[in-house]
């Protein structure tokens, strides 16, 4: 990578970082809060769901859009609108207000990732996808897991009003420096290519993209789930603060941030499709050890747990998307439909739990996490591999053990 785009690449890992960092510290509280307003399980869960609704709608869109008019326009004003639509929390005074600004959220959200992503996609030189994906993601992972702690000591030591306008300020923070710091579009390759992308409904035809989809959607689901409910029963059944929900909710994002690099290392060198199936086991194991927790400590083994098998599986996963989004010219359309599996599965992840919750008992929620996952991990094993069994395109890697 030369330094002009490590300008870039460095640019947009502090930009999302700063705004990841002030969603991390918002969403260990509002389970609670909304809870505390007298939400049921699915209230709560319309209230994660109802940001992934809109993501889904807008987020093939807005990638799509960045490939025919550039990153840098979609990347700044999501992230400016981002900041707008956050201090609005501090108006709301019931659910509904609630939901209906993590909708909005939502529609800004979905500008800010595929073109963030498929920019960093079209900078990544060629045998380190694993690398850049997964150093790059260590700003999302570091954002939220130092987030919720952040956000816990703000709430004990002032109020969630503060929380609310810190999320705020970050946002904010990262609109600057992608406004000023980032080169202007001319400069962009998608820009200067000159040919129309593929559409991204085509690319949902491509079986290794369908694989692709269906597991990160299923991976999206548990963390919507763990983000949803496991605040609900720390705080419910183990009466713990929001410092310590803060700490719990970290720890698995932070181990899977921790492996992101590493893991990234590994994926431009071993065989990425296993490293996948691998992570997604282990997360099917962690989540379901949470209806067996009987301790503080179960809900940590637990946490770390999900996050190994996150930082296994993703960067290998990301890696096999920014190969497809170059040899198809569709970053931004494979990275809209990366980011639009996200919001699927956490917004059919939440509302699946909070049903659960609701027609049996909190702990319910659990075990519907891991029975997508392992539904994914089976899909996924079918679709990424030809029948033929000869290796796809996306499995030819060339990394400095080959050379």
């Amino acid at each position: 990578m030369n330094k002009f785009d490590k300008k870039i690449f460095g640019t947009l890992f502090f930009s999302i970082f700063c705004t990841v960092t002030g969603v991390g510290i918002v969403v260990p509280l509002l389970p609670v809060y909304a809870h505390g307003l007298g939400a049921t399980g699915l209230y709560i869960a319309m209230i994660f769901g109802a940001f992934s609704l809109s993501r889904t709608f807008f987020l093939p869109y807005f990638g799509r859009l960045s490939d025919k008019k550039g990153r840098k326009p979609i990347i700044a004003a999501g992230l400016l609108a981002y900041a707008l639509v956050s201090m609005a929390f501090i108006l709301a005074r019931n659910v509904e207000a609630l939901i209906a600004i993590r909708f909005l959220q939502g529609i800004a959200s979905a500008m800010i990732m595929p073109a963030t992503q498929a920019y960093i996609g079209d900078i990544t030189p060629a045998g380190r996808e694993g690398t850049t994906m997964g150093l790059f993601n260590m700003s999302m992972f570091t954002g939220l897991s130092i987030g919720p702690f952040i956000g816990g000591v703000i709430n004990d030591s002032f109020s969630l009003n503060t929380s609310f306008a810190s999320m705020g300020f970050l946002a904010f923070v990262g609109f600057l420096l992608s406004y000023f710091l980032l080169p202007p579009t001319r400069s962009e390759k998608v820009v200067g290519r000159g040919k129309a992308p593929i559409d991204w409904k085509w690319l949902l035809y491509d079986r290794e993209v369908a694989g692709l989809f269906l597991f990160r959607m299923a991976y999206a689901a548990c963390i919507g789930v763990i983000w949803s409910f496991l605040p609900v029963l720390a705080d419910s059944e183990f009466s713990l603060s929001s410092s310590s929900i803060g700490v719990l909710v970290m720890l698995g994002v932070f181990f899977s941030g921790l492996m992101h690099l590493p893991m990234g290392f590994l994926a431009d060198r071993l065989n990425r499709k296993m490293m996948v199936v691998t992570g997604g086991l282990i997360i099917s194991v962690a989540i379901l050890s949470f209806e067996w927790a009987d301790s503080f400590w179960d809900l940590v083994l637990g946490n770390v747990l999900f996050g190994v098998g996150g930082g296994v599986a993703m960067p290998a996963l990301m890696a096999l998307a920014v190969l497809k989004g170059g040899s198809t010219d569709a970053m931004g359309s494979v990275m809209g439909l990366m980011s639009m599996s996200h919001s699927l599965g956490m917004l059919t992840g939440s509302l699946f739990a909070g049903l659960m919750m609701d027609i049996f008992q909190l702990r319910h929620a659990f075990p519907s996490g891991a029975i997508l996952m392992m539904l994914s991990v089976g899909l996924f094993f079918l679709f990424a591999y030809p029948k033929n069994g000869v290796p796809a395109e996306t499995d030819l890697q060339v990394g400095p053990l080959d050379l």
